[in-house]
């Protein structure tokens, strides 16, 4: 994962080096709208804790470390707790870490730990506290997302005061929103973080005028709330005869809104102007849906060729980030302050913006011209400056803004590389041996300038022996090119012919990128935080699968800090032989998900899952919550027991259950498991697996649904006479929604 000290250090090493070629001093500024170069002071460099074993040097294991027995001589530690081992950590007596941690300073130094520590540390925690309600009280921050859902189920033993103070995921929400519903709790005194965790099981605890208290609590504290949980936010819209009041309920509401409330927005440009202020990457960038909005607004603002008005830009909003390359290159400077805010473009749509902004021909002007308030205004599209951008804009004008640009960035490593390679000065040769103007020392090592400063060649020859070592976990976090991390690796293949130990192993960092499987039998993989150090740094599936791998064969068990480590984004490249190493108390402790995984993962983890929350499987909606990532492995009659319960599953879910199991379904277990998601199904009917378990059901069924599902197996005792209008008339149903939105649109244009 991305550590803010990268994003700073490479920022840093950029300003600094080109104020260095310029001849000029390095400078800092802190308003570069009233300053000039003259009046900045120098900068200082920045250092930022990183999760990381290096702060200890190398990992604490038995023998090295200090014997902790008292919060006392945890403390005493300081940053290097980082060094700790899961198991050495496990010895450690639960008091001395609740003692430990009473400390603030100590407390913030926990932040920056492992997964696999942090979940050792929260485990300790639960075992230290009585009553079990003081563990927010005590449990850092930090900490947080790592308490399990299961010891959440019962909100009602927390304070809603503890509660708000800290900052819960939506999944960990969750667990205790109905209870603080039934608690009676004013919605405008529940923090954000609380808020997040609204569900249609609890939303179906609320009355109208509950129901509206919340959304507008929603609106207030700018909660961010998933697709899902706004398609049940207008589903309860509709239900509690709301949708007059719609536009003082979340602007995101308007990217799902049916056609029927969308004329409760007022008329289409009203809509629009709603649709373009919300945040549109919660739908998938090229999804239909996104298409359709686009469409809607171009067609609702009459625009009907490439250019678009500085005013219809401005009301598109965040529907300009999906305007092609045709639209930048014909509209220009209108869209530059929208573009500026959109998360990610097509190689198309950066051409375009590449060669708009060097022609020169926009409001902005020439690239030489530059200056800090316009670096400032085009700061979302910093990112975009290819070489022939940047080395046109004035050094002293880049120099001291990208020294202000370090602290709001949250460019990857990736693109902070391509940024330094466009900007090194250094000519591409072999060095013959390290120029003794080259030598790096610790001073050296310790300085962000580094990607600029060295060549590849010059790495390879000068950054070798104890200093290489050593200072490994700090090189490997710069935002060097690959070219210089291949360097880096091949010293340090020169050190270790045999393989990299385990401080080594952890410290690897960006080279993890430039690595082959050949390379992971390199490695030294035979901790849960070796593991975790690797894989936060977002290796390739397939070198993330054998790095798993190698971990699993030689560990006893998957325990909670591993399969946190694993986390959601590699969950599905589990092999058979580790399923029977996951033991119950790790699923508990864990956060996962199945749906991308292959049915056989499915299966196996849905059994774990079952076994860990069995002792929960009466308590509703708790145990709903807890199974839901593991529901894609559930049988046919275990998804009808949870029918009896109206668990109101969400339309994504229902898609990744077996095939089998969905096939088993009848229309009333349907009713029963999508509750108030039901009429979505509607929206679904080209899909392949629904369509298959439309054809097996009666359409008698299916007609008291009442959703408009065709397709089912006729009535015989339906005369032939009646059977074409009655599918006449399903058609015209089925149709409605896209023929009222038309005519609400062609309407509004009149």
């Amino acid at each position: 994962m991305l550590r803010l000290s990268r994003i700073f250090s490479c920022f840093l090493v950029i300003g600094w080096a080109m104020a260095t070629m310029a001849g000029s001093k390095p400078i800092y500024p802190c308003n570069l709208q009233s300053k000039t170069a003259a009046d900045f002071p120098p900068v200082k460099r920045i250092n930022k804790a990183k999760p990381s074993s290096e702060a200890s040097g190398v990992p604490c294991v038995s023998s090295m470390c200090p014997q902790i027995m008292d919060g006392r001589s945890l403390k005493a530690l300081g940053s290097a707790v980082a060094g700790l081992s899961s198991s050495k950590l496990k010895t450690v007596p639960p008091q001395a870490v609740l003692d430990a941690v009473k400390d603030p300073r100590f407390a913030r130094q926990l932040e920056m730990l492992l997964p696999s520590l942090k979940t050792v540390f929260v485990e300790k925690l639960i075992a230290a506290v009585d009553p079990l309600s003081d563990l927010l009280k005590y449990v850092p921050n930090g900490l947080v997302p790592y308490i399990p859902k299961p010891v959440l189920a019962h909100g009602d033993e927390f304070s809603i005061s503890d509660l708000n103070r800290k900052p819960w995921t939506p999944d960990q929400a969750a667990m205790f929103f109905d209870d603080i519903l039934k608690s009676g709790s004013n919605f405008s005194s529940l923090s954000p973080s609380v808020l997040k965790g609204f569900t249609c099981a609890a939303a179906s605890y609320m009355d109208t005028k509950g129901f509206q208290q919340f959304t507008i609590a929603i609106k207030q504290k700018q909660v961010q709330l998933n697709i899902e949980q706004l398609r049940c936010l207008e589903r309860f819209l509709v239900l509690h005869n709301l949708s007059r009041s719609v536009k003082a309920f979340p602007t995101d509401l308007f990217l799902i809104l049916s056609p029927e409330n969308m004329a409760a927005a007022g008329n289409c440009k009203d809509y629009t102007i709603q649709v373009g202020s919300a945040n549109i990457d919660l739908l998938e960038k090229g999804s239909l849906q996104r298409r359709r909005l686009l469409q809607m607004a171009l067609l609702c603002l009459k625009i009907f060729t490439p250019r678009v008005s500085k005013e219809n830009a401005g009301i598109l909003g965040h529907l300009v980030c999906d305007l092609d390359d045709t639209y930048i290159r014909e509209t220009g400077e209108n869209l530059l302050k929208q573009l500026s805010h959109c998360r990610s473009f097509s190689p198309d749509q950066v051409k375009a913006i590449q060669e708009m902004l060097l022609s020169g021909y926009t409001h902005v002007g020439s690239p030489s011209k530059w200056s800090f308030s316009t670096l400032e205004e085009l700061s979302g599209l910093f990112h975009l400056f290819d070489h022939n951008i940047l080395k046109q804009i004035p050094q002293n004008i880049l120099i001291p803004w990208l020294k202000c640009f370090i602290h709001t960035s949250h460019l990857p490593r990736s693109q902070l590389a391509v940024i330094v390679k466009n900007l090194q000065s250094y000519r591409t040769k072999r060095a013959s041996g390290c120029p003794p103007i080259k030598t790096i020392t610790e001073e050296v090592v310790r300085d962000d300038l580094m990607p600029i400063y060295y060549s590849p060649a010059e790495l390879r020859a000068c950054l070798r022996g104890r200093i290489l070592e050593s200072r490994l976990g700090s090189v490997t976090q710069y935002s060097f090119t690959n070219e210089q991390l291949g360097a880096v690796k091949a010293n340090l293949d020169e050190v270790f012919p045999k393989g990299y130990p385990d401080p080594i192993t952890r410290n690897l960092g960006g080279i993890i990128e430039i690595l082959t499987p050949a390379d992971i039998n390199m490695l030294n993989i035979s901790s849960a935080e070796t593991l975790a150090a690797l894989l936060s740094n977002w290796p390739r599936d397939h070198l993330a699968a054998l790095m798993i791998e190698q971990y699993a064969a030689a560990a006893k068990s998957l325990d909670s800090g591993a399969l946190n480590a694993i986390g959601l984004r590699y969950i599905c490249l589990l092999k058979g032989f580790m399923f029977s190493k996951i033991d119950e108390k790790a699923i508990k402790s864990a956060s996962l998900g199945t749906s991308r995984c292959s049915q056989s993962i499915k299966d196996n983890l849905y059994l774990k899952a079952k076994q860990a929350f069995s002792d929960q499987k009466e308590q509703f909606p708790d145990y709903y919550n807890l199974i839901k990532p593991y529901l894609g492995g559930a049988s046919g009659q275990e998804l009808k027991e949870l029918s009896k319960h109206m668990v109101n599953m969400d339309i994504s879910t229902f898609f990744t259950l077996r095939r089998d199991s969905f096939l088993s379904l009848t229309t009333e277990d349907v009713r029963g498991l999508l509750g108030i998601h039901l009429e979505d199904l509607n929206n679904y009917q080209h899909n392949h697996l629904l369509k298959e378990w439309i054809h097996k059901q009666k359409q008698v069924d299916l007609d008291l649904l009442n959703i408009g599902l065709f397709g089912g197996i006729p009535d015989l005792a339906t005369s032939r006479a009646s059977a074409a209008p009655l599918a006449m008339a399903g058609h015209i149903l089925h149709a409605f929604p896209a023929l009222l939105l038309t005519l609400l649109l062609i309407f509004s244009l009149q």
